[in-house]
């Protein structure tokens, strides 16, 4: 079946069917959801129940790996989910970006301490569209946007003092009107082929679902705590 991506303008999207083996044990209502829709009603519960910040249901850390397989990792905001992946925006000379451009395979991992879940999404990442990364920078406040500008990611820094150069530097060129997108910054697209839904449980037995994606199907199965 073919139905659109959840914004306006963003491209169709094949829903791919759920198979699930004849005997899963699974005994919540929910686990019934295709992964995305599922990712979504998860996501909706930890923005509703979130604590006062810094506490933030978009944080999620996110993996990567260079091209001779040396990962790292460090906590993103998740700005976008919708039926194709997982939207993310940074520096395109950022380590991550690097890593992503030398192996584009990424993991993300959504810890919600306050409801005791976890979400882990696999995939392959690409570039979001220039549209889509237009659009969430002018959402920006000022100030980030002129830090977008302003900072080197990853780059040796000197000294504090000369990042607020820069930022004072960006803020002149940009004073009395609009703030553009820089083209070494937007967005990535993490296309997920694996999600893993992951709730606490007594004695450490949490439950633990995969959805693997096989060619146009998600296969469902239960892993062992």
């Amino acid at each position: 079946m073919i139905r659109r991506r959840g914004e306006a303008g963003l491209a169709p999207h094949v829903r791919p069917h759920v198979r699930r083996p004849a005997q899963t044990g699974v005994c919540s209502a929910i686990v019934s959801l295709l992964p995305f829709e599922r990712f979504r009603e998860l996501w909706g519960r930890a923005a509703v129940a979130a604590p006062p910040p810094p506490a933030d249901h978009h944080a999620a850390t996110l993996a990567t790996a260079d091209a001779a397989g040396r990962p790292s990792a460090r906590v993103v905001l998740v700005r976008g989910v919708d039926d194709e992946g997982f939207v993310f925006y940074t520096n395109y000379t950022s380590r991550k970006a690097r890593e992503v451009a030398s192996n584009p395979q990424a993991a993300l991992c959504f810890h919600w301490h306050w409801l005791e879940e976890q979400a882990r999404v696999e995939g392959l990442v690409t570039r979001a569209t220039r549209e889509e990364s237009d659009a969430y920078f002018r959402s920006r406040p000022r100030g980030s946007q002129i830090g977008a500008w302003a900072s080197q990611q990853s780059q040796p820094l000197a000294s504090p003092g000369e990042l607020e150069a820069r930022v004072a530097l960006f803020e002149r060129e940009f004073e009395g009107r609009e703030v553009p997108r820089p083209e070494f910054w937007g967005g990535f697209r993490l296309v997920p082929d694996r999600f893993e839904f992951w709730k606490a449980a007594e004695s450490r037995l949490h439950d633990r679902i995969l959805f693997a994606r096989i060619d146009a199907e998600w296969i469902e199965s239960r892993l062992y705590p």
